[in-house]
């Protein structure tokens, strides 16, 4: 059977067991090329669990795929992005309890020293993997950016500079974010509709078109699971 697209195929082979563990193995390459990726490191089957991680997720993806949500790589890519998060979430909490385990035999001062000792510890190693956690969260997000042709630069380059502009645009972002229709076009054809949002907002589109990659960023931040992207940027109304 042929299709159109990869879209169409995803959404074909849903409920048949045979035909989508098919289609995972054709992708295994797609699917190690996000976990390298994020990663930043090689992987192999069989001895990486952020492999099976991914290829659960890849299978998550497809059962849970609309069509009308757009591209199923993208769909799929961020899947595993999250669900790899989660792992090492999960693994930071594991870790988290062993280093708080005590030792009953010990002295009381030396307990009380232990338990400094545990807290530093555990402070620095979650100072790392929040670090790292957002490190695969900006890589993420330059992807995203990138179907929209446009870099983190080109953001920093838009950013408006002055407090009224900036209070514009956390307006223009928000418009965006409650009008499905408006999000919809952003999120499938990758391209900010200037006219419309002007039109909607009754103000001048080169308002909207000297800010239009910071826009894009804001919009893509708040609308994804960015929970480490949004600490450091304040898409809120200013007073």
């Amino acid at each position: 059977m042929e299709f159109n697209s990869i879209n169409e195929r995803v959404k074909s082979i849903k409920n048949e067991k045979e035909r989508l563990n098919e289609f995972i193995e054709e992708y295994k390459p797609f699917i190690a090329s996000c976990v390298e990726s994020i990663t930043g490191r090689k992987v192999e089957y069989g001895c990486d669990d952020e492999l099976s991680i991914a290829l659960m997720a890849f299978n998550e993806a497809i059962v849970k795929y609309d069509i009308d949500k757009g591209n199923f790589l993208s769909f799929a890519r961020g899947v595993i992005k999250n669900r790899l998060i989660d792992y090492y979430r999960k693994e930071r909490r594991e870790k988290s309890k062993i280093l708080y385990l005590s030792k009953d035999e010990e002295e009381e001062d030396e307990e009380a020293f232990d338990k400094m000792s545990s807290a530093r510890s555990l402070e620095i190693y979650e100072e790392k993997e929040i670090s790292y956690l957002r490190r695969l969260e900006i890589e993420a997000f330059k992807k995203e950016l990138e179907d929209f042709g446009i870099n983190l630069f080109d953001v920093a380059k838009s950013s408006p500079k002055i407090k009224a502009t900036k209070k514009e645009c956390s307006r223009i972002i928000h418009f965006i974010l409650e009008n499905k229709d408006l999000l919809e076009v952003i999120i499938k054809k990758k391209y900010l509709p200037v006219e419309k949002i002007a039109s909607g907002m009754k103000i001048h589109r080169k308002k909207i078109e000297r800010c239009r990659n910071y826009i894009i960023a804001g919009v893509l931040i708040l609308k994804g699971d960015y929970n480490y992207l949004r600490e450091y940027i304040d898409w809120r109304f200013e007073d």
